[in-house]
């Protein structure tokens, strides 16, 4: 996926996984972003790949906090 592509998708997909966050809480849609940009780089994904990390992200606490 070129590289334009691949940032609007990673921007699509945080700002719907992110719809409901509240716009204050920056910690918890950097962190799903930080996983988004993670996933992308390891490995080509999917547009439900990214879905999936992102919901993943959103549900897991950081690796600090286990």
């Amino acid at each position: 996926m070129p590289h334009a592509d691949m940032t609007a998708a990673l921007q699509a997909v945080l700002d719907e996984v992110c719809a409901d966050i509240p716009p204050w809480d920056t910690t918890l849609r950097e962190r799903v972003a930080a996983r988004l940009r993670a996933v992308a780089r390891e490995h080509n994904c999917s547009l439900e790949d990214l879905k999936q990390a992102a919901r993943h992200a959103l549900t897991r606490p950081p690796t600090m906090w286990r």
